[in-house]
């Protein structure tokens, strides 16, 4: 079967879609790019090839109305209902454009949408108390658009059965990074960053994972209001500032940092009040901090972001990851690899860590491409109603069959 995936993650500048080819156990496999050994006696995807992937910008009036309806008052439920029709419009038009690059017809689409607001932690609200999440693009729209059926919402079911919705990628990474010898953790840097531990020869039960904090979030927001770029392209911004130890110490202890898993972050932590904060202390440094022009210290703001997401990502490695087993590798994915500066200072601290670290794309993933792969997989799951949620990385009492079915 032939498996679209798309994503559209919370940096919110664009759609990336992945097609896959995969194989329930009961058929037969054919040679492909990505292998793995699925446990013994449990229902797992036998064979996963990679076919090829596309990506679309959102345009800009359409990337600056998502991120409005995102933690603001002001949103209108008629602009929310419309941005909900719209985007998926715009995902049918990214899959039907990616079949005609790759010169393929899929069988299935499993859409992730756009998260415009995510709770993961039960919160009293008339009455009641629940978690909540919200990830906008009308399925039945992609569905009746492209002719295919569609997997979507895929996070419900999981806090529905006790969890957090997020993350839900750990079930990827287990099938493609499980290793008899080798502890791994899978890193993924998008507008959060995510981590997944797979200890040596272990079974998905002893997989756990959570969001470390921000991944490119903070940093894409300084690079917009301070240069007028959408993000710090090749970092480049980052290289050319210094590092504020203090200030980097000040937000090293927000006490998202400091919460034991599963947890999960989004821009509600990490969003506009965090950059609003980031912002004062570089327009206003503290006392004792070298005074420099307005530039350079845009330049230091942005060089300490960054330096944040890699301190943030050491730190949750260090306190969370490492007491529990051995890692020995963490293999990285998401927008934040095409940042040389951030991939270069996480070098150095999973180096402090004794961890080496590699790129999604040495395993046949390229990694601006994995997290579509993952919801290809998850869509493919549901499909086929079988559980992929993982429960000791969410926090839910069950495994659960993820996701709503639209039909063409």
């Amino acid at each position: 079967m032939i498996v679209a995936g798309v994503m559209s993650g919370t940096s919110a500048d664009g759609i990336d879609v992945a097609f896959i080819s995969i194989e329930s156990p009961q058929h037969k496999t054919g040679k492909g790019n990505v292998r793995y050994s699925p446990p013994v006696g449990q229902e797992y995807p036998t064979h996963i090839d990679f076919l090829g992937h596309a990506q679309f910008s959102y345009p800009a009036n359409v990337r600056r109305m998502v991120l409005a309806s995102m933690n603001s008052a002001k949103a209108s439920v008629a602009d929310l209902a419309r941005l909900n029709f719209l985007l998926g419009e715009l995902y049918a038009d990214a899959v039907l454009a990616g079949q005609k690059k790759l010169r393929l017809r899929c069988d299935l689409i499993g859409c992730h949408g756009q998260t415009l607001y995510h709770q993961g932690t039960a919160a009293r609200f008339l009455g009641r108390q629940f978690a909540v999440t919200w990830q906008t693009g009308e399925g039945a729209a992609v569905a009746a658009r492209t002719g295919i059926p569609v997997i979507s919402d895929f996070r419900p079911a999981d806090m529905a059965a006790g969890g957090k919705g997020a993350p839900l990628v750990p079930y990827l990474d287990y099938l493609l990074y499980r290793d008899a010898r080798v502890g791994r953790i899978a890193l993924n840097i998008g507008g959060i960053a995510n981590l997944t531990a797979i200890p040596a020869n272990a079974s998905i039960r002893e997989v756990f994972a959570f969001d470390t904090g921000p991944g490119n979030m903070v940093m894409d927001a300084l690079a917009e209001q301070l240069f007028g770029q959408s993000y710090d392209k090749g970092g480049e911004i980052a290289a050319s500032g210094r590092v504020d130890e203090d200030v980097l110490g000040r937000f090293i202890r927000h006490g998202f940092f400091r919460e034991k898993p599963p947890k999960t972050a989004g821009r509600e932590e990490f969003g506009r009040e965090c950059v609003r904060k980031f912002l004062h202390e570089f327009t206003h440094p503290s006392k004792g901090a070298k005074a420099g022009a307005a530039s350079a210290r845009g330049h230091d703001a942005i060089a300490t972001a960054t330096a944040l997401t890699a301190r943030s990502i050491q730190y949750a490695i260090r306190r969370f990851v490492l007491p529990k087993a051995n890692f020995s590798e963490i293999i990285v994915s998401g927008g934040g690899t095409r940042n040389p500066t951030l991939m270069a200072w996480l070098a150095n601290e999973m180096r402090e860590l004794g961890i080496t670290l590699h790129l999604s794309d040495e395993f046949g993933i390229p990694s601006e491409a994995k997290e579509a792969v993952a919801f290809a997989v998850l869509g493919f799951e549901t499909w086929n109603r079988r559980p992929s949620n993982v429960p000791t990385a969410t926090g839910a009492k069950r495994a659960a069959v993820l996701g709503k079915v639209s039909y063409p």
